[in-house]
């Protein structure tokens, strides 16, 4: 199959799967997420510590679902008490000391810390993007992936078109020699045009200027999570995270700009009292 055939197909069914899962409700979010969460760990653990330290591997990635399903119980329609999220420190201790009484190389311990603040911290914060007093919604969370979808298709499109020869500028070359300042910038003005679209289409109801300052500050931080991930697959001597999306990598690829930029995206409606 052609390449560029099987990258637009996988491409469609991964939409395909995003937007239902994230519109068919809390429990199709659940599932979703979790298996993004947990595919993401393994593979950020098999281009870091390899195949080695299985058991602190297994346990950071229990812990992060553990937290994850906290969050989303206390958040959803099963009420339980804010002290049960006391739960989580409660594992990070355990974790650590398994470490001591393992005696695990301290770099690779790192590794697994390193996996639970870039992976575990965002993704187990999630449901809050998809909570809302009247329960469960998927439209936030939603806007925020079109935003960031927005910003890596324009960002494609203007360093094709431009990033060669008008404005062959590149960002950061050590690490990524394909992201030029031409699809920066590209993918920027992207990025306004669909906060403006998802505004006027009723997704997102915010005043304009933060929709727009909001979208910005995204799309800045999703290339910097992008080169973040870039660094480490350049440090592993490897081109993708995975394989488990044909034609696209794994899901830390498609997903390293979303650990940034969607904790921006919230924090930001916070400080404003947005949301």
């Amino acid at each position: 199959m052609n390449t560029t055939v099987k990258r637009s197909i996988f491409g469609v069914l991964f939409l395909a799967v995003m937007i239902g899962c994230l519109l068919g409700g809390r429990y199709g979010f659940l599932p979703l997420f979790l298996f993004i969460q947990v595919q993401m760990f393994r593979e950020f653990y098999r281009m870091t510590t390899g195949n080695v330290h299985k058991t602190l591997q297994n346990l950071s990635i229990a812990l992060a679902v553990i937290s994850f399903c906290l969050v989303f119980l206390y958040l959803g329609p099963v009420s339980i008490s804010k002290a049960v999220l006391g739960v989580i420190p409660l594992l990070l201790v355990c974790l650590m000391a398994g470490m001591v009484i393992m005696h695990k190389d301290f770099k690779d311990c790192a590794y697994i810390f390193t996996a639970l603040v870039y992976i575990g911290l965002p993704t187990a914060l999630s449901p809050f993007v998809v909570s809302t007093p009247e329960g469960y919604s998927g439209l936030l969370m939603l806007s925020f992936f079109i935003i960031i979808w927005s910003s890596d298709v324009g960002a494609y499109c203007f360093g094709l078109l431009l990033g060669r020869k008008v404005w062959p500028a590149k960002m950061c070359p050590d690490i990524s020699p394909k992201k030029s300042w031409a699809g920066f910038v590209g993918g920027w003005l992207t990025v306004l045009l669909a906060a403006y679209i998802l505004l006027k289409s009723g997704l997102m109801d915010f005043p304009l200027v933060h929709v727009l300052i909001m979208a910005s500050l995204m799309h800045v931080t999703g290339v910097f999570g992008d080169l973040f991930e870039s660094l480490w697959k350049r440090n592993a001597g490897i081109k993708d995270s995975g394989n488990i999306i044909p034609g696209h990598g794994g899901l830390l690829d498609r997903f390293d700009s979303s650990l940034f930029a969607i904790p921006t995206g919230y924090v930001y409606l916070i400080l404003f009292e947005l949301v």
